[in-house]
């Protein structure tokens, strides 16, 4: 374990909340235990901790975040997340591979879909070139989460969103079966949504998609009333 941990992990510790945790882990399906520590006061305590202890040398970082991830409380894994994000200007294009290991790992919506948007989705902008290799090997995985970040790394990219290649991984999972699949097609058509809202009722309209995608991708342009 690296010594730069102990201090965060005595924080976190030191306020866990039990009473906090069960229905925490309930959300979860019960899948990862969970100290207690709400949102705000874990972003608090990790502000503490970098301020107390300054962030990591980028040479280290890659072997700091495993050992967060490897640890049993999720709020570890968030707090990985949250330092990974803290580097985005100095990845070197092999952190491609360590975000696909997280992916993989633990995998769950909450820690899959930050590191798609934030994580993949900067990294993608970062180094193009490897956006196509990545999005194809993903694509032919078979593994759910994997596809999942490939519907979902464009979610804030709005202007900038590569529709055509969107478009192609939507068609391509649209018949998928798995709830978490339907669910980010029309999370990714919602978002971009915001930002040409013809091109997606035009799209929904013109494919084949599940009811779930097609509820999602239509949501906000009703609240807005804009269908």
């Amino acid at each position: 374990m690296q010594k730069y941990l102990k201090p965060l992990m005595k924080s976190f510790k030191e306020n866990a909340d039990p009473i906090i945790a069960e229905p925490m882990a309930k959300y979860m399906k019960n899948l990862f235990p969970y100290l207690g520590i709400k949102t705000p006061i874990r972003k608090e305590l990790f502000k503490d901790f970098v301020k107390e202890n300054d962030i990591p040398e980028l040479s280290d970082i890659k072997q700091i975040t495993l050992e967060l991830w490897d640890l049993p409380e999720r709020e570890f894994q968030y707090t990985a997340i949250g330092l990974l994000r803290k580097f985005e200007k100095k990845w070197d294009k092999d952190f491609i591979d360590l975000f696909e290991q997280l992916i993989i790992s633990k995998s769950w919506w909450d820690s899959v879909d930050g590191i798609a948007s934030w994580l993949a989705g900067e990294h993608f902008k970062r180094f193009p070139k490897q956006r196509d290799e990545y999005i194809k090997r993903w694509m032919k995985s078979n593994n759910m989460w994997l596809q999942r970040t490939c519907i979902l790394f464009q979610l804030h990219y709005k202007d900038e969103t590569d529709v055509m290649l969107l478009s192609g991984i939507i068609m391509s999972l649209n018949t998928s079966k798995e709830f978490f699949i339907q669910k980010a097609i029309g999370w990714a058509l919602r978002e971009y949504s915001k930002t040409d809202a013809e091109a997606v009722k035009k799209f929904v309209e013109n494919n084949e998609l599940s009811n779930l995608s097609k509820r999602e991708a239509l949501k906000w342009l009703k609240n807005q009333g804009k269908i």
